[in-house]
């Protein structure tokens, strides 16, 4: 802008210049033309004076050569003149000097020469005899005039053009100053310039309204990361072009990757087929879902494209882990298969047991013996089913039954008491120990926790063996603590013994449903207790319940 103020006024000054100097030139041309008239014509008064009283000896008289002086007749013929011989010379009576003079009694003209860049001036007096006197002189020109005054000339232009020069930079620079002393930032309400005042105010307007919308954008921005960054789901937003726009930590943490560069493609996120195909069919306008398989977990993937002016200007993808749900899943089904399973060989037992009975194919003294059958494996598949319905209970909450202040070393004698003809057919000696501890639950809970836990040590114990249970009161808590000399537990195993159906080793089962450690653990997990497990195979196994600490 200063360059532009600056040529702008540069230009202006030196067209007034110029004009200036052509208009003056021009006045003072067409003044010195009329003071040169008016000498002419008090030059040829004076001669014509002189002729009237000397007649032609006044002209022959030495007359002066500054300029030239015709006589012309009353017809038009030169009688006499100072530059020319008259004899030579044509009849003037068609000069327009002339013939003005003859007529008015005075005439005057100006004739310009191209060839000399000269302009005479003639001016013509009627005498008393009707003779004409003419007297001439020469003028230059215009531009011979700026011609012979080209030196002077040129050296006050360019002082001129030195002085306009230097007045406009300095009037560019003050006229600019001002404005560029406004704070665009914060501008004022004080101006040097008042054909400023609609730009501050709209740049005044115009900065609020941003700082509102900056505003907004941030607190949006923040409230955004701040859900995305509370997500348990990974969250990516990309483009056309696979470039990651957002992400949030969990997508990072779920897919084990590190934050992607500025512009970078989310594929560098993960090379699996699965996550390729998610973003690829994304990116083609049609919705996916992957599941992505690990070693540590399961993550499903989906992905949405996202409409821009009816075309598909990105994606998003959602990030779950469903490494639980997954195990769930895998769990439900094994435990359908398990319960299949155990529910159809006592049902097969006692189908094939009745059919023989009810063929006839018995004899009457082995009636009692299938029927004993018939009962065992009824037995059996009660157990089974109450202990399902015990899980059941379990995983929807526990029972309704009030919590309350329990005796663990009343509730392991009630036990011990429960299982002594168990103990006594598989001559195995059970012994409690310790002495009194209190935990808060569930007392049929805690009992049936003990009841599993002295069942498994009787059932996977040798003739002859002992199962001792041990009842402390710690700092940590009640503890109640069941160990055997029975067969143990592989360090392999020790890990799934409290999964549903699972048994160490079938050819020891004692036929029970394979569901106590499950209840055990199930029930602890209720009560807020842990179990806790150290077994070696052939020297038996040792299983601790520690309860909380009751509080005040």
């Amino acid at each position: 802008m200063t360059k532009r103020i600056f040529r702008a006024t540069l230009t202006v000054a030196l067209t007034v210049l110029l004009a200036s100097l052509v208009l003056i030139v021009g006045v003072l041309h067409g003044y010195f033309q009329d003071r040169v008239l008016e000498e002419l014509a008090s030059r040829t008064s004076y001669i014509a004076l002189g002729i009237e009283h000397e007649g032609m000896a006044y002209l022959e008289d030495g007359f002066p050569n500054d300029c030239r002086v015709t006589w012309v007749a009353a017809d038009g013929a030169v009688l006499w003149d100072n530059r020319e011989d008259p004899a030579k010379m044509e009849n003037h009576a068609d000069r327009s000097e002339v013939h003005e003079a003859l007529v008015l009694g005075r005439g005057h003209a100006a004739r310009y020469s191209d060839t000399l860049s000269q302009k005479t001036l003639y001016y013509a007096l009627r005498l008393s005899d009707g003779s004409v006197l003419r007297v001439s002189d020469t003028q230059y020109s215009v531009w011979m005039l700026v011609l012979q005054a080209l030196q002077p000339v040129a050296l006050v232009m360019v002082l001129a053009f030195c002085l306009a020069l230097w007045l406009a930079g300095r009037l560019a620079r003050q006229l600019v100053e001002p404005i560029n002393a406004v704070d665009l930032n914060d501008p004022g309400d004080e101006i040097d310039y008042e054909e400023l005042a609609p730009l501050v105010g709209k740049l005044r307007s115009q900065k609020r309204q941003i700082s509102r919308q900056m505003e907004d954008l941030r607190r949006q921005r923040e409230e955004f990361a701040a859900i995305t960054g509370n997500m348990s789901e990974g969250l990516l937003v990309i483009d056309r072009d696979t470039r990651v726009l957002s992400y949030n930590a969990a997508a990072l943490r779920l897919l084990n990757a590190q934050a992607p560069a500025e512009g970078e493609s989310v594929l560098t996120l993960n090379r699996e087929p699965g996550f390729r195909r998610c973003v690829e069919e994304a990116l083609a306008g049609r919705r996916r879902e992957e599941l992505l398989e690990r070693e540590d977990g399961c993550r499903r993937l989906f992905a949405s494209p996202v409409e821009l002016d009816g075309q598909t200007g990105g994606a998003v993808i959602i990030v779950l882990d469903v490494t639980e749900q997954e195990q769930r899943e895998a769990l439900r089904r094994e435990f359908t298969a398990n319960v299949s399973h155990e529910l159809k060989t006592p049902l097969t037992a006692i189908l094939g047991t009745a059919e023989i009975l009810e063929n006839g194919m018995v004899k009457a003294g082995d009636i009692p013996h299938f029927a004993g059958n018939i009962h065992r494996e009824a037995q059996r598949l009660i157990g089974l089913v109450n202990d399902i319905i015990k899980l059941s209970r379990l995983d929807e909450g526990g029972p309704t039954a009030q919590w309350e202040t329990v005796d663990l070393h009343d509730a392991a004698e009630e036990v011990l008491r429960q299982l002594a003809p168990a103990a006594e057919n598989k001559q195995v000696t059970m012994t409690l120990e310790g002495g009194p501890a209190c935990a808060r639950g569930v007392p049929q809970i805690v009992e049936e926790l003990i009841y599993n836990l002295c069942d498994n040590a009787i059932a996977y114990n040798r003739p002859g063996g002992s199962v001792t249970v041990t009842v402390a009161d710690t700092p940590e808590g009640g503890r109640v603590t069941v160990r055997d000399t029975g067969i143990g537990i592989p360090p392999e195993a020790q890990t799934r013994v409290f999964e549903r159906f699972y048994r160490v080793d079938k050819s020891h089962s004692s036929g029970g449903t394979g569901l106590g450690l499950s209840i055990v653990k199930h029930g602890a997990a209720y009560l807020g207790a842990r179990v806790e497990l150290e077994s070696e195979p052939g020297k038996g196994s040792t299983f601790t319940l520690v309860f909380p600490k009751i509080t005040e």
